[in-house]
């Protein structure tokens, strides 16, 4: 354990987002997604029992997103649903990314196949124990400027 950081964050994924570098991806995936076969041999943490939004905000709390990438955060859209449609676990995961200062036209909604491809530029992919269809998002890492 230590003081301030969020108890979700294992020693292993503080590890892997300490060691990304700006521009790199986070995503974070649901419980059912395919995440051994897609991490392609890149990290891959579970957190299962927990929501996409509460491990969303687990990340969030480490790690500043993107400015210089005009959508630094993107997820799976539902498909057969139409354009701006957001499930649950999406709306409350993009309150969680305004809250850290990303406007909403700043995230992507991603074709689910698409999504699949775009999970290729991810450095580490994070299995939370999110059950709701559609629960995936990704985030670009920031600059961190002292």
């Amino acid at each position: 354990m230590l003081k301030g950081i969020d108890p979700l964050l294992t020693p292993e994924l503080l590890m892997h987002l300490s060691a990304m570098g700006h521009g790199e991806w986070v995503a974070v995936v649901d419980a059912n997604f395919t995440a051994d076969h897609l991490a392609g041999g890149k990290p891959l943490v579970r957190i299962p029992g927990h929501s996409l939004e509460r491990v969303s905000r687990a990340v969030l709390s480490v790690i500043p997103l993107a400015d210089d990438v005009s959508r630094p955060a993107a997820y799976m859209h539902a498909s057969g649903q139409p354009e701006g449609h957001r499930t649950t676990a999406q709306r409350d995961t993009l309150a969680a990314l305004q809250e850290h200062g990303l406007d909403a036209d700043r995230v992507e909604a991603v074709e689910r196949f698409a999504f699949y491809d775009k999970i290729r530029l991810a450095s580490v992919l994070v299995q939370s124990g999110e059950t709701t269809a559609f629960g995936n998002a990704m985030f670009c890492k920031g600059v961190i400027l002292h």
